[in-house]
């Protein structure tokens, strides 16, 4: 059986999280460096054979240099001993346009079994005559279940940081030649 394989383009593509700070207003970031190589049966993406992503924690940006920074100290990623996040697929179903992918993620030196909602955003061949498939992906983690465990409390008890963490996906994949 023949294979397609898909990387990502990085000048189209998002990876970004959301986590309420206060419990009254959210923080968003992004990694800026990040790969995804994906391998499918067809154009269809009714099967993704493999998946494998990766993302620089040291590329990580809430536009707040200092937050950022603490971000990467060992109170969180700890990037100097853990340098990636990781994501490989166990399994992705799909019917219409939505999808589930289910795989491993690794945070720091914690793998557990996540399960992302896909949209399909369909397949189109570009101005260059290549071919590209557009996907959106969202999840909820725990990130206290990756070892992500510093918070504050505030004057009232209330925390700094949820423990809920809303991941996203903007996905351009370029069909690789």
């Amino acid at each position: 059986m023949s294979t397609l394989k898909w990387k990502i383009d990085p000048d189209h593509s998002q990876i970004m999280f959301r986590v309420k700070h206060l419990m009254i207003s959210t923080v968003t970031g992004r990694f800026t460096r990040f790969s995804l190589n994906v391998e499918t049966e067809n154009e269809s993406f009714n099967k993704a054979l493999n998946i494998d992503f990766r993302a620089e924690v040291n590329s990580i940006d809430t536009h707040n240099s200092e937050r950022d920074t603490h971000l990467k100290s060992p109170d969180f990623f700890n990037a100097d001993q853990f340098p990636d996040i990781k994501f490989v697929t166990i399994s992705y179903e799909k019917s219409k346009n939505h999808g589930s992918l289910t795989g491993e993620l690794t945070i720091r030196d914690i793998t557990q079994e996540v399960i992302f909602s896909v949209e399909f955003g369909g397949v189109v061949t570009d101005q260059d005559g290549n071919t590209r498939a557009g996907f959106l992906a969202t999840a909820v983690i725990s990130r206290k279940s990756f070892g992500l465990l510093w918070n504050g409390v505030t004057e009232a008890g209330g925390v700094v940081v949820s423990d809920e963490v809303k991941l996203i996906g903007e996905i351009e994949l370029i069909e690789e030649k």
